[in-house]
């Protein structure tokens, strides 16, 4: 992270989030502050090693993923946990609530890679920010690709606008061919819109206070029904583990 990045551009993030509940930051200033990413073609090239999700309510509707666990201490220092299944209630997720999900483990070179730590620092700092009472996090990562086909949309997110059941979420992007549509949309807990934006460039983002908005992602489709399509997406969610 440079200077600028520090003294202006984590604050401007961290006060869009406190007064409004989300924010989106273009790739350019992510790449600021993130920092040098030595590492990022490869970190990115591994959404091509993804496996199906298997726990798709609607079939035909194209999706990867892998998923891991970290947690983060009184200290800020970040290690990963043992594999461990993913698990949302039917409050937040009415397709696919109140079941342990088993998905591929992330990679241990990408869980592993300078790209990721930068990623997890960052948010850790943002959003550990909004949260000065939290002394520990349970952190978890989501590598996700959408993908469409001729005649077939691709569902970011197929239990419609959602809230995730944690405290904090990024969305980053990290490729996104041939794809039409594909936009996030905000909305208060009643519906009212409350703003939408598209993650086009790698590292364009999404943050979100899961507290306060829910988010959801129109289907995508393909622009040439002849080539492949998708959407790939790092998403990371924070929620505070108990104290005592």
């Amino acid at each position: 992270m440079n200077a600028q990045a520090d003294d202006v551009l984590l604050p401007l993030l961290r006060e869009q989030l406190r007064h409004d509940g989300f924010a989106f930051a273009k790739a350019d200033a992510m790449a600021s502050l993130l920092g040098q990413l030595p590492d990022f073609e490869t970190f990115a090239a591994s959404w091509e090693r993804l496996a199906p999700d298997t726990y798709l309510a609607a079939r035909g509707r194209q999706r990867r993923r892998r998923h891991a666990t970290f947690r983060v201490d009184e200290t800020g220092n970040i290690t990963q946990a043992a594999h461990q299944a993913h698990y949302q209630s039917l409050a937040y997720n009415t397709l696919q609530g109140d079941i342990e999900r088993w998905f591929e483990p992330v990679e241990p070179a990408i869980a592993g890679s300078a790209t990721l730590a930068a990623i997890l620092r960052l948010s850790h700092e943002l959003f550990a920010s909004l949260a000065a009472a939290v002394p520990r996090w349970h952190v978890e990562l989501h590598q996700f690709r959408i993908e469409a086909a001729a005649g077939a949309a691709g569902e970011p997110t197929p239990e419609g606008s959602h809230r995730d059941g944690v405290d904090y979420v990024l969305v980053l992007m990290i490729d996104r061919r041939n794809i039409a549509r594909g936009t996030t949309t905000i909305h208060t807990p009643d519906g009212t819109p409350l703003g939408d934006f598209t993650l086009v460039a790698p590292l364009d983002a999404a943050l979100v206070d899961d507290h306060r908005v829910f988010h959801g992602v129109t289907p995508v489709e393909s622009l040439d029904d002849t080539q492949p399509a998708h959407r790939d997406v790092l998403v990371v969610t924070f929620r505070a583990m108990p104290t005592g």
